[in-house]
């Protein structure tokens, strides 16, 4: 039995995304038998944090955000699963209420590696930029440490009152863009995994998604009950409807032009490295339908 670490973020549509792994639920093919060759071990650590560690090639599969892919593309290949894009929403910028920022006001970014880093660096240049986790953002413009925040995950549903949104991200990537999904994060697997392997792997990761979709109710209430999740029911119904539905489960053209795009943007504004097309960068799609032959 082959083991392979998967890591993923804590925020509730990562969790959720995985979960129907951890519990069991997904068979390694469409015989519907249990695997008998893949061990998965899952670890939870923030975002930037899986970041830094794709930079340094340490997870086998791990979350990043789309922001890193570019350093990281010769080492792993990014796959099409477990995908969250904004569709008129995304990542926040706080501050408190009342107060107006300058232009070189004082922020606290989740990472910097991170997509809504990136988006926010081109916006706001001359922003002064401090990075935390993503969980001490709100607590530090509450606190009065930075002027403004970018709230990510969960936090954009549950800030508190004492805020308010000074620009929605998503503003600033329609006006960079237009009117094409915002990419956030996704999955990416080592090259040094075994191509028939990999493709088996992001098979798994896919129906994953697929059945955790399918079974929404169910799976919600499970990590509920749990305490796997940070929020109650509501929230979470709500930030699931947000970063985990159908348009996570795999990547479709208008996504793969959006990371195009995002990319594109990026190095023009000499904060990325040069990608041409992010599909060259995916596990090779007319192998698709290779399965393992059973035991």
């Amino acid at each position: 039995m082959k083991n392979f670490m998967i890591a993923h973020s804590p925020d509730a549509d990562d969790i959720f995304m995985y979960y129907a792994i951890k519990f069991g639920w997904i068979t390694e093919s469409l015989t519907g038998k249990p695997s008998k060759k893949y061990k998965f071990q899952n670890i939870a650590e923030d975002i930037e944090t899986l970041n830094q560690k794709a930079l340094k090639n340490i997870y086998d599969v791990s979350a990043i955000s789309f922001g890193v892919y570019p350093f990281i593309k010769d080492e792993y290949a990014l796959l099409r699963t477990a995908i969250s894009f904004g569709y008129g929403y995304g990542p926040k910028l706080v501050k408190l209420k009342g107060e107006k920022l300058k232009p070189n006001f004082k922020v606290a970014l989740s990472g910097e590696y991170t997509t809504n880093a990136l988006i926010f660096k081109i916006a706001y240049p001359k922003a002064r930029i401090i990075y935390k986790n993503f969980l001490d953002i709100e607590k530090a413009v509450l606190d009065g440490e930075v002027d403004a925040g970018v709230l990510i995950h969960e936090s954009i549903l549950t800030f508190n009152e004492r805020l308010e949104v000074e620009k929605e991200l998503w503003d600033l990537w329609v006006d960079m863009a237009g009117e094409t999904p915002l990419p956030l994060g996704g999955m990416a697997i080592r090259r040094s995994v075994p191509l028939i392997d990999a493709i088996n792997i992001e098979n798994i990761l896919t129906r994953a998604v697929e059945v955790a979709n399918r079974h929404k109710n169910l799976l919600a209430k499970m990590l509920i009950e749990r305490n796997l999740v940070r929020v109650d029911d509501k929230t979470l119904d709500k930030y699931l409807s947000l970063y985990a539905n159908d348009k996570s489960v795999e990547l479709d053209e208008e996504q793969l032009n959006a990371i195009n795009k995002l990319y594109e943007i990026g190095h023009k504004a000499k904060l990325l490295p040069k990608i041409k097309d992010i599909r060259e960068y995916l596990i090779p799609k007319e192998y698709k339908n290779i399965r393992f032959e059973e035991e």
